[in-house]
């Protein structure tokens, strides 16, 4: 049995297999994305969504989803799947599914009658390319396999509606068809590793329904075209490869290259192997630049996510190259002391304090791994020394270093945190002035930099800086602990001290420079742990809080009022846990363990073999937004390497 699978009980009902969800992207920036039954419920699915670069910046659907008939002395069984309004199916071939695995590929198992057929799906790794594979693992007649493309060309965040401005022409290719729906796209190559008879027959399906666009309160109704159907006879015992593509192939090849794509794959056979093939997925080449995309299917590059999840993708997999080209990547975009947190070389947003912070404690992980302080500090020291000056200086966005060295930023109207929802023009959660977590982030940042450049004998940085990290740790104190409370203010905006439990004062404890004793990192963590803590990470904000919201989930204004509200993130765990780690030594070490292994349960919620975005702050905790995030499973991967070490150290 695999490690990941779905039985027929579960398949076919369709309110469990229709919340699984089957992601893949490939290094040049697309995916291929479903549910596990093959019926998409959102807009973002699709077969193949790749990059029109010359169009926008975002991916755009080509190839929506395949139907497939199986037909035997002339009678169809149609395999598909797709929802019309008001809960209608329509085919409902999810009846005929009878297994579902994921080791190494997603694999499904069809039985009608005497006919077993298995559907194995998977995305190349460097080129815009699915390839699914048709075997005929049983049959007593002949059999035909009918398959019907379903196609929108449309971008991500749009809807498809019937038209008469596209072209329903086709051109042959070799055992197949290319389309071109409208001018400007890419043409998409749909070949056989077989001969098969295409039937030209243009025709739209109307109002298909995405289920999980209404209820986030968006449109959810698109129309799509097929051009046509392909039918193959197909004998026990063999199997077909369809190629849907944007180059022509040839067929004689698509065995091989499929064996291959198959070898590359990391095992999903364990919850470790699971995360360290998730970690692939967001790693995208862009031209000549390496890129962290920050979740699927709806997220693109973020700076802050990109420096707190690099690590765990990276390093902590061996893969120190692609570390190094994302570093240098970031550093082209970086503006002044900011760096963009959303967008690429579309009007790029810097509205973000702490992203700069973090490149810190991102290089610190990759000193802390290599021993290069000397040699992080000659490649990287021209911009940590350009980020630190330009906030002591001051920046954009209401950023710059107070005279007791702490640093203060944001604008009325803006939202600089991690915390930065906007909703209906106004942040959720402003935190205005001086942030706890930025301070944390401060403080250890010029911390580092010294002890870098301690190591490289860079006297006149030493000169310079040497005497603020005292400034700051006595400033900080002061400014956020409060003996009343026993634990930190989360903001501080002129008189006014917030101390409304959130897990951004963690980071006073959990960075490797801390401003705080011994007794206040023990008030931090137990105050975070009595009230955040649960089994899917920490609570953004406390249940005894009046502004708690304890599920996330409805339309966009909702959401945006819980997401940081209550709601739970994965990717703040594993600084919860080495918090707890240094607070109360390695006893904590088997209740740590069992918080990592508890997430094993989600990889068959949400994204199968992934990690939510968001869960509930509220039991039990269920999954919400992406399907796939790249901080949480990155940082999931670290808390395993911190458990790995420190019970190695034990010993």
């Amino acid at each position: 049995m695999s490690y990941i699978s779905l039985e027929k009980s579960q398949l076919i009902n369709l309110e469990f297999s229709l919340t699984r969800e089957l992601v893949r992207s490939n290094r040049s920036g697309g995916y291929s994305s479903t549910t596990v039954v093959g019926c998409n419920t959102r807009k973002y699915h699709g077969l193949l969504v790749v990059p029109q670069p010359w169009l926008d910046h975002d991916n755009h659907v080509l190839l929506s989803s395949i139907d497939e008939t199986v037909i035997q002395h002339d009678e169809a069984f149609n395999l598909g799947v797709r929802m019309y309004p008001n809960g209608i199916y329509e085919p409902r071939g999810h009846k005929y599914l009878r297994t579902f695995t994921s080791e190494p590929i997603p694999k499904l198992i069809y039985r009608v009658g005497g006919v077993v057929l298995s559907k194995e799906m998977l995305f190349a790794e460097n080129e815009s390319r699915v390839l699914i594979k048709y075997t005929l693992l049983e049959a007593h007649s002949k059999t035909t396999l009918r398959l019907k493309p379903f196609l929108a060309f449309r971008n991500v965040h749009q809807l498809s509606k019937a038209n008469i401005d596209l072209n329903n022409k086709y051109e042959e290719t070799s055992n197949g068809v290319s389309w071109q729906m409208y001018t400007g796209y890419s043409r998409l190559f749909f070949q056989l590793s077989k001969k098969a008879e295409y039937t030209h027959v243009p025709d739209w399906y109307y109002n298909i329904e995405y289920i999980r666009e209404k209820e986030r309160g968006y449109a959810g109704n698109e129309d799509l075209y097929v051009p046509g159907f392909f039918d193959i006879p197909i004998k026990a015992g063999e199997s077909i490869i369809v190629s849907a593509g944007l180059e022509e192939k040839q067929p004689a090849t698509f065995s091989r290259q499929y064996n291959a794509e198959v070898k590359k794959r990391i095992p999903r056979d364990n919850f470790e192997h699971c995360l360290m093939n998730s970690a692939q997925q967001f790693i995208v080449r862009n031209k000549q630049k390496v890129e962290i995309m920050a979740g699927f299917p709806w997220f693109g590059t973020w700076g802050r996510d990109t420096f707190i999840a690099l690590p765990g993708l990276t390093l902590l997999n061996g893969d120190e190259n692609n570390f190094n080209l994302v570093i240098d990547n970031m550093i082209t975009t970086l503006k002044g002391a900011l760096f963009p947190n959303i967008g690429r070389n579309n009007q790029p947003d810097f509205a973000s304090v702490d992203a700069p912070l973090w490149f810190f404690w991102t290089l610190q992980q990759y000193t802390t791994l290599k021993g290069t302080k000397a040699e992080t500090w000659k490649r990287y020291g021209k911009w940590l020394k350009q980020i630190l000056s330009g906030f002591r200086a001051g920046t954009d966005f209401g950023i710059y270093m107070n005279e007791n060295g702490l640093i203060h930023s944001g604008e009325n109207g803006m939202a600089l945190t991690w915390m930065d929802v906007v909703s209906k023009g106004k942040p959720v959660t402003p935190r205005l002035g001086y942030a706890v977590e930025v301070n944390s982030l401060w403080y250890n940042a010029v911390n580092y930099a010294l002890e870098l450049a301690h190591e490289a004998c860079d006297k006149a940085f030493i000169e310079e800086w040497n005497g603020l990290p005292e400034q700051i740790k006595a400033a900080f104190v002061d400014l956020f602990w409060d003996p009343k409370y026993n634990y930190l203010a989360d903001y501080v905006d002129g008189d006014y001290k917030d101390f409304a439990v959130r897990p951004n004062m963690l980071f006073a404890v959990s960075l490797p420079y801390s401003p705080l004793s011994d007794e206040m990192q023990a008030g931090v963590i137990n105050r975070v742990k009595s009230e955040l803590l649960t089994e899917r990470g920490l609570r953004t904000l406390s249940p005894k809080h009046p502004d708690y919201q304890g599920v996330f989930g409805g339309n966009q204004e909702k959401r945006d009022l819980a997401y940081h509200q209550g709601t739970v993130f994965t990717w703040l765990i594993c600084h919860y846990c080495e918090g707890w780690l240094k607070v109360y030594g390695k006893s904590t070490l088997p209740d740590i363990t069992e918080i990592y292994e508890g997430y094993e349960s989600t990889l068959l919620e949400a994204g199968i073999g992934n990690i939510s975005e968001v869960y509930d702050g509220d039991p039990p905790h269920l999954p919400g937004g992406a399907i796939s995030q790249a901080w949480a499973v990155g940082e999931l991967i670290r808390l395993k390497k911190l458990i790995d070490a420190s019970n190695k150290s034990r010993h």
